[in-house]
This record gives C-alpha cells, sequence and structure tokens, in this order.
C-alpha cells in the first residue's frame, strides 16, 4: 500500500502550513487528506497520529501510533513513529513505555534518525532518574558532531556513565 508522489506532496504542503491553521483546522485538513488512502492504511494512521500529536491530543495520538505500526508502516514513517509514540507516551507520564520502545528501536536499527532517538532517550532517562546515563547518551551523540574534541567528549561521556 504506497502513496502517490502527488498525495506526499500534498500532506508535505500541509506540514508546512501547520503554523498558519489553527489545531481544529490543522486536524480537520489531516482527516480528509488521510480520509483519501484505503481504509486501514498505515500511513494514514500516523498522519493522523502526527498530527494529534503536534495539536496536543497525545492521548488521541498513541492507538494511532500503534495501529500505524502494526499495520506495517514502511520506510522513515515506521522509526519516525516509534520515536513519537515513545516521547508521547514520556508525556503522558509512562517514561518506562517510552524508555522500552527506543531501547528496542536503537537495538533493532540504525540509520540517519539515531540521534533523534537517542535524544529522546535521554530526555525519558532524566524522567527515569537515571541523569547520568542520559547525560552520556547525549555527549555521545554529540561528539561525532563536533568540529574539535570528538574523541575526548566520547571518552568523557563514557566515564560520565562509569565515574569508577
Amino acid at each position: 500500500m504506497k502513496t502517490t508522489p502527488e498525495w506526499e506532496q500534498r500532506c508535505a504542503a500541509l506540514w508546512d502550513a501547520f503554523e498558519e491553521a489553527d489545531a481544529d483546522e490543522f486536524r480537520a485538513r489531516m482527516v480528509a487528506l488521510t480520509g483519501e488512502l484505503p481504509t486501514g492504511h498505515p500511513v494514514a494512521a500516523f498522519e493522523l497520529a502526527s498530527a494529534c500529536d503536534a495539536t496536543d491530543l497525545g492521548e488521541d495520538a498513541v492507538p494511532l501510533y500503534r495501529r500505524a505500526l502494526e499495520d506495517g508502516l514502511p520506510g522513515d514513517r515506521r522509526r519516525q513513529a516509534v520515536i513519537q509514540l515513545a516521547s508521547t507516551l514520556r508525556a503522558l507520564g509512562q517514561p518506562e513505555a517510552a524508555a522500552d520502545l527506543l531501547l528496542t528501536e536503537r537495538a533493532h536499527t540504525s540509520d540517519h534518525l539515531d540521534d533523534a532517538l537517542t535524544a529522546f532517550l535521554a530526555l525519558t532517562l532524566i524522567d527515569l532518574g537515571r541523569e547520568r546515563e542520559a547525560a552520556a547518551l547525549a555527549l555521545g551523540a554529540l561528539a561525532p558532531h563536533l568540529p574539535a574534541y570528538r574523541i575526548s567528549v566520547a571518552r568523557y561521556a563514557d566515564a560520565v556513565n562509569d565515574p569508577a
């Protein structure tokens, strides 16, 4: 079940206009757009979940994210759904569930979203009272992007987690 390039362009345009619409209007537009896809389409569930999430309806987003993942959401959207679901669960006071999702995803695959996943995992670990581990993860993710001191910061990140 693929989407068309034209549908993807309209979806991107809707997201680009996010700041220009009020929450109800944005969600209504997303409902209309995703309604063009076949019933049960995982991309429709993901985009609706994202729209709910972006307009402060996290509780409505959770079952939609889960459905999108269960129905075989493809490509980058699958990993985005995991990250966004975990972030929403954390915001809803379920950091343990968020950490489980993110740690499983981290072990499952690696791609250009690794640093984003790590950032949300670090936030989740802070909520769980594991601040040193969170700092080590954040520093470890930052180290490769530094113009200098990469090796030093990477070593310090390891040391933060293991002060002995």
